[in-house]
């Protein structure tokens, strides 16, 4: 309706994966270059020995994931043949079927009985083997792969057995979103995870990659002049979709309208205000601190404005009760003598929601009643002074950070505490104990509380601390730097994490190869790619290990 009225020629925020709308940040090559790992070269990367094994690319839900699978079958290299799966909630049975399907396999035909998991495995094996015999290489690409089951996904690990003297002959890559990396953590899935050998998570955009993200599409879509968005809309459209690409869309394209439908040629900050309430809910930031729209809309946009607040009204007087996420849950017990139970009771998480504004005045603005309130999830007692002098005792240190994203969090999977801006301005201490797609979970003293995560993140500018277990012979480079037994350690834990041998020969200073892997590590899980192993990059290596530690209670299923 407003691509004529803004001299468009088509709808530029369209929620469709439309390759040619693919915006490509720097975050978004390096998971294209993901993708094409293994299949590209002079012939493919297989070929020289990097094939086989597992992919593993996963993002926010509208980061861009399926789009950017897109992109890459469209640049598949000759030589490479590509069997894509979208819909992965299969059986084993169904999954091979598929497979062979989508590379025009068929099973020997029998008389009597119909094909087995063998007989299909026997006949994707020899199409492998003639496929390399050809010089060409074979890649599964499987999307919202968080939808496969366990045993699935062990058939799948058993798929990447099949092999020549040379190299493996099947490549598979895993798209999905950040809950595919827990369920790579589990125990079970050892085997699994230890043969990823390339692994990147998709993180949002920056306000400034928005506003470019904004300009591109609108680009592709015919606008010829300036955007039609002054500053501070852009500014505010980031802050509200968290730079999450499908969010974005969606109130771009309702701030259009509701510029059309009040004959403005431009977009300011409150359109955007009212588009986000229309399409996020009327809770995103609080109605009542949305500035009005400078003149009314037209009779179609107040009915739909209408239907929308009536709909909020029934949302908030009359919905169901919202059903409990699952507990925090502690994967082990810590080297203590009391269980995970005795020293963190579970508590139920609540089944309503509660306003971040109320929850507000009984936040401490003392860190340590923060630290003093996270400590039962690491089994440590409260300490009345110093908190991280207490955790010490117990070999574990205490971690500040700042300018993470709600992303980063959800990767790193660890309780902690949130710095937030009070309305006073003054900084308050929030223990997040749970995360999932559209809420957050709280600690305030011994209750329990969720809230919505739009209305969290406004007061969040990315200041977190947790506790973490340091390797023996941690130190930071200014105080003169990790024991070279930290190295040696720090090696062999890639190592594993890449699927290669142990060592042969000891690394005791972080030398160029170290650094270089520990540089990949980094990069493929969202942390800064310096090649120094801080303690972010030690706390990603415990999780990607499926050492014991608290984690926040996943999203539910």
């Amino acid at each position: 309706m407003y691509s004529q009225h803004f001299g468009l020629s088509q709808d530029p925020f369209s929620i469709a994966p439309d390759p040619r709308y693919l915006f490509m940040s720097e975050r978004h090559r390096e998971a294209l270059a993901h993708l094409l790992y293994g299949v590209s070269g002079n012939g493919t990367a297989a070929a020289h020995g990097a094939g086989g094994g597992f992919v593993l690319l996963t993002g926010e839900i509208g980061a861009g994931k399926t789009t950017i699978c897109r992109c890459f079958l469209e640049q598949v290299p000759a030589g490479c043949q590509v069997a894509y799966i979208f819909n992965p909630k299969l059986s084993v049975m169904e999954l091979l079927q598929t497979v062979c399907e989508e590379f025009h396999v068929a099973p020997a035909p029998t008389a009597t009985v119909p094909p087995t998991l063998k007989s299909y495995i026997d006949a994707l094996n020899a199409f492998l083997l003639q496929s390399h015999a050809q010089g060409q290489s074979c890649v599964l690409i499987i999307d919202e792969a968080q939808n496969l089951q366990a045993d699935v996904l062990e058939q799948l690990r058993l798929l990447t057995n099949l092999e020549t003297s040379e190299r493996k002959l099947l490549q598979i890559v895993l798209i999905g979103q950040p809950e595919l990396r827990a369920m790579l953590e589990r125990a079970e899935l050892e085997q699994l995870a230890q043969r990823v050998i390339a692994r990147f998570h998709l993180s949002t955009l920056s306000e400034a990659e928005t506003t470019q993200y904004i300009a591109h599409r609108m680009a592709v879509g015919g606008l010829a002049g300036p955007v039609p968005f002054d500053h501070k809309a852009l500014q505010r459209i980031h802050h509200l979709t968290r730079g999450v690409p499908r969010r974005i869309n969606l109130l771009c394209g309702r701030a259009m309208l509701g510029a059309w439908a009040n004959g403005l040629h431009s977009v300011d900050r409150p359109v955007v205000n009212q588009a986000a309430i229309e399409v996020f809910g009327a809770d995103t930031m609080g109605a009542s601190r949305f500035s009005p729209i400078p003149n009314a809309y037209v009779v179609a946009s107040l009915c739909m404005l209408a239907g929308a607040a009536l709909a909020w009204w029934i949302m908030v007087h009359i919905q169901q009760p919202i059903t409990p996420t699952t507990p925090v849950a502690v994967h082990a017990p810590l080297a203590t003598t009391a269980s995970v139970s005795d020293a963190n009771p579970v508590v139920p998480a609540p089944d309503t929601l509660d306003s971040i504004d109320t929850l507000l005045v009984q936040l401490p603005s003392d860190i340590n009643r923060a630290w003093n309130t996270l400590a039962p999830s690491w089994q440590l007692p409260a300490h009345a002074t110093d908190p991280c002098a207490g955790a010490a005792t117990q070999q574990l240190q205490c971690l500040r950070t700042s300018h993470l994203t709600l992303p980063f969090l959800r990767q790193l999977g660890r309780p902690g505490i949130m710095g937030l801006r009070s309305g006073t301005g003054t900084m308050v201490y929030a223990v997040l104990v749970g995360l999932d797609e559209q809420t957050a979970t709280l600690r305030v003293d011994t209750k329990l509380h969720r809230v919505r995560l739009t209305a969290l993140g406004r007061l969040w500018n990315g200041d977190f601390a947790t506790y973490w277990r340091a390797p023996p012979g941690y130190r930071p480079m200014a105080r003169g730097g990790s024991t070279p037994a930290v190295f040696q350690e720090l090696a062999r834990q890639l190592a594993i994490l890449n699927g290669a041998p142990p060592p042969t020969t000891a690394t005791t200073t972080l030398d160029t190869a170290l650094k270089a892997q520990v540089r990949d590590f980094q990069r493929a899980h969202g942390l800064q790619a310096d090649g120094q192993p801080g303690p972010l990059t030690f706390i990603q290596i415990d999780s990607a290990l499926g050492t014991s530690a608290p984690h926040l209670q996943p999203a539910p299923h």
